[in-house]
């Protein structure tokens, strides 16, 4: 059921639909999915809807008001806003999925999509290159309350099956892996999950819907940290749960359960940096894939774990089923001890050091994947570092980076302390 803002448009002003045809690139369904500013007094833009309670016309309408799975009928500010709809509509069109809702974090949206789907004494299957704070949550708060957890191997593909047990619920998967950026045979793994009646959640945050189509490959449900290139400029927490046919209606009962949402600023500044993702993910994927090609040319340098760069781990898979990459990708350096390496970051003036990533600046930190893998050993030669290229030149981001290398060059390769 369309709103009803998109089915009677008498202000005048252009009303945009998600009845679009269906030739329009995802670039322009970036710009214009979402949109209703017939509604609006002919703005572009969704306004900020600041709401808790909704006032209704009378009691038999409020008696009457419509249940959490009418996603367009205002009833009370936790339950969606016109700002809600705006985001959430823009992220259907984008992705293909069957209905989109939206959270306070990527975290709460990794969590409210594994608790809709799992209770005690279920079986849970996650990758073991899963982003680290998944991981805590799955060891430290599922496995409390009867959950069996089971990491697996992230490039396993179709030996997952081996691994599934009568009581397996769910498979997690997340291609590729944010700090060792292995790329997963998602076809493979979703083709068995689905003979066996298992749902499979994707952590699709790298790629965004742009650059990986998580439903065409057979994924239940995608989750999206819009924190990081949804919003694009490093000030806003916020997630996204996009869900198939199958598995919307208990997705967005256990979002609503938990209480959980999305402030509308938050929404807002969201749905305005979506405007702009086409763009800036070609000069994230430009940047970092120029970055990455001159960084495999250094002596300092072990390997260079980025998927589209030809001859590196899962380039095959990653040709097969991206459309593109981002700008963050992982770099290997020979023996450096951690004070060397300590000394080469705090070198830097371009790359800031800090978590996160997709913003509109470059960043880079020290990973310790041997802290808390268990399916697979690291064995890495020297220290992993990983990198997002950001959007400034990537003449003065080498610079920065050639300055770094000079302090390790300075101080040679020792034994890692």
């Amino acid at each position: 059921m369309l709103p009803s803002c998109l089915l009677n448009n008498r202000s005048g002003f252009p009303t945009l639909t998600k009845r679009q045809p269906p030739n329009y690139d995802i670039e322009t369904l970036a710009i214009i999915s979402g949109r209703a500013s017939g509604e609006h007094h002919g703005v572009v833009n969704t306004p900020v809807y600041r709401a808790s309670t909704i006032l209704h016309s009378d009691a038999r309408t409020f008696e009457t008001r419509h249940d959490i799975f009418d996603r367009y009928k205002v009833v009370y500010g936790l339950l969606g806003t016109p700002t809600t709809f705006a985001l959430e509509e823009a992220m259907i069109a984008l992705t293909g999925g069957h209905d989109a809702v939206l959270t306070s974090s990527g975290l709460s949206a990794v969590t409210i999509s594994l608790l809709s789907f799992i209770s005690a004494g279920d079986h849970l299957l996650i990758t073991d290159s899963v982003y680290w704070p998944t991981r805590a949550f799955c060891d430290q708060t599922l496995s409390r309350f009867g959950v069996d957890v089971t990491y697996y191997d992230p490039t396993i593909g179709a030996g997952i099956e081996s691994l599934i047990r009568p009581n397996t619920r769910v498979i997690f998967l997340e291609s590729p892996g944010s700090m060792t950026f292995e790329i997963q045979d998602i076809p493979a793994i979703t083709k068995i999950a689905k003979e066996r009646e298992i749902t499979t959640l994707l952590d699709a945050t790298w790629a965004t819907p742009l650059y990986f189509d998580a439903f065409g490959h057979g994924v239940d449900v995608a989750i999206h940290a819009a924190t990081k290139y949804l919003v694009g400029h490093s000030d806003v927490l916020l997630g996204v749960i996009v869900s198939n046919k199958r598995t919307w209606e208990t997705v967005r009962q256990t979002k609503t359960r938990f209480g959980e949402g999305a402030g509308p600023d938050e929404v807002y500044l969201t749905t305005r940096g979506l405007r702009t993702l086409p763009m800036r993910l070609k000069n994230h994927q430009e940047n970092g894939l120029t970055l990455a090609r001159w960084l495999e040319q250094r002596p300092e340098v072990a390997s260079v774990l980025h998927p589209a760069l030809p001859g590196a781990p899962g380039h095959e898979l990653f040709k097969r089923d991206f459309s593109g990459a981002c700008g963050l990708f992982g770099v290997i350096l020979n023996d450096y001890s951690t004070e060397t390496v300590r000394n080469m970051l705090n070198s830097l003036e371009l790359f800031g050091i800090g978590a996160s990533w997709g913003g509109y600046e470059s960043l880079i930190i020290p990973t310790f994947p041997d802290r808390y893998r268990t399916a697979t050993p690291w064995n890495a030669p020297g220290p992993l570092l990983r990198l997002h290229a950001g959007l400034e030149s990537p003449t003065d981001l080498i610079a920065d980076l050639e300055h770094g290398f000079n302090q390790l060059a300075d101080q040679g390769t020792n034994s890692i302390t």
